[in-house]
């Protein structure tokens, strides 16, 4: 009989610890394969998740609210002079419409219906007041309910007007020098186009209610399935779970931005980025990581799917809204900027703004690097936590 020698102990304990990290992994793996198939066989999530990262990011580009495009207006000459028709023909599109000449009647009614956003009266005798420099006066009318058309387009037509009369003043058109000569240089847009402004930020909004959506989605209708049950009678451990939630979700978020920015943004929208796309990428994984985790605890806290709903309406919008995609965060009051440093979309949209409009590199952008590793960190401890306790309390 041959002896087998003994493993000495020194050996036997790394071996152990190898292979119960690799049992560990195996089952992240596996439970996160489970995941991916549970969210394909999901068609209403897999369409939540196309339009997101499609159409919601081309209409969110190119339907920029403050821009005036094709504004109605009306026109009441009751002049008809020379001047009176220079100013009617400076309304041009694509900014206005071609003027509606109406009569001092039809104006009122025409607004009440809402035909015209803006409608212009021309009094008689105004070109005999400006040429005699007596005090003349237009009266513009505005549809205030437009209030994005009515904001922008009320400077617009003032100018306008202003410029028409100047240069009908002067009998020619001329443009007075002025002893200094200011050059403009618009860095990071020459063409100050909003739809540049608009798509990225489309996806950098987008990216953080998927994320939040799907993990949060996933643990509730697994709970309200009953097949969490099944999964504690298996060996494995919640931390497993909540990691395989976590790497599969992010994973399906990260690929979706990444499509969405290289067809989308890039390609459809003709929109050019200026930095680094993995390191762009990178700090979208890690962003990932935090809302994925909160996503989790938010379903915990959450009984049912319509629960959810709400807890994600009150916490989505503060952190879109205050996260500096809408309004630059140097606007807002010194507490609200101070709060907003704990919310992990701060930082993603410092280190996206930063990485994809500057092309900066990893050398500016590590400190909200760090900043959304540690927040992510403590925000899966906090899920992680709050896992457990709901398993136990089902168990």
């Amino acid at each position: 009989m041959v002896a087998t020698a003994p493993i000495p102990q020194a050996t036997a304990a790394p071996t152990r610890r190898r292979t119960a990290i690799a049992r560990r992994l195996a089952n992240i793996l596996r439970l996160g394969v489970k995941e991916l198939w549970s969210l394909w066989r999901d068609p209403t999530m897999l369409v939540l998740i196309v339009y997101t990262f499609s159409v919601a990011v081309y209409t969110g580009a190119t339907a920029i609210p403050e821009t005036l495009h094709n504004a109605p207006i009306a026109i009441v000459d009751e002049d008809q002079s020379p001047l009176s028709q220079r100013i009617v023909s400076a309304f041009q599109p694509p900014y206005f419409s071609a003027p509606v000449a109406i009569g001092q009647a039809q104006m009122d009614a025409g607004m009440d219906a809402g035909r015209y956003t803006f409608a212009l009266v021309i009094p008689t005798g105004f070109q005999r007041d400006v040429l005699a420099g007596r005090r003349a006066e237009v009266q513009l009318n505005v549809d205030a309910t437009r209030m994005s058309q009515a904001f922008s387009g009320n400077g617009a037509v003032q100018q306008i007007v202003t410029e028409q009369v100047n240069d009908f003043l002067r009998r020619y058109r001329a443009t007075t020098t002025l002893p200094v000569d200011l050059a403009l240089r618009a860095r990071f847009n020459p063409a100050l186009e909003k739809a540049w402004f608009g798509g990225l930020m489309q996806i950098i909004n987008n990216v953080t209610m998927l994320a939040i959506v799907l993990t949060g989605a996933a643990l509730i209708r697994e709970r309200e399935h009953g097949t969490i049950e099944h999964l504690l009678v298996m060996p494995v451990t919640p931390t497993e779970i909540m990691l395989a939630k976590v790497w599969s979700m992010g994973v399906v978020v990260l690929v979706a931005a990444a499509a969405s920015l290289q067809f989308v943004v890039q390609g459809l929208l003709g929109v050019p980025v200026e930095g680094s796309v993995p390191l762009f990428l990178a700090g979208t994984a890690l962003h990932l990581f935090s809302t994925t985790a909160m996503g989790i605890f938010m379903a915990t806290v959450a009984r049912s799917m319509p629960q959810f709903g709400l807890l994600l309406m009150l916490t989505l919008l503060p952190l879109q809204m205050l996260s500096g995609t809408v309004t630059p965060r140097e606007s807002m009051p010194a507490l609200v900027q101070d709060l907003m440093l704990a919310a992990p979309n701060t930082h993603y949209v410092e280190l996206s703004q930063a990485i994809l409009y500057r092309g900066a590199g990893i050398d500016v952008v590590w400190p909200s690097f760090a900043a959304l590793f540690v927040i992510g960190l403590v925000l899966f401890v906090m899920a992680l936590s709050r896992f457990r306790r709901t398993i136990s309390q089902m168990a």
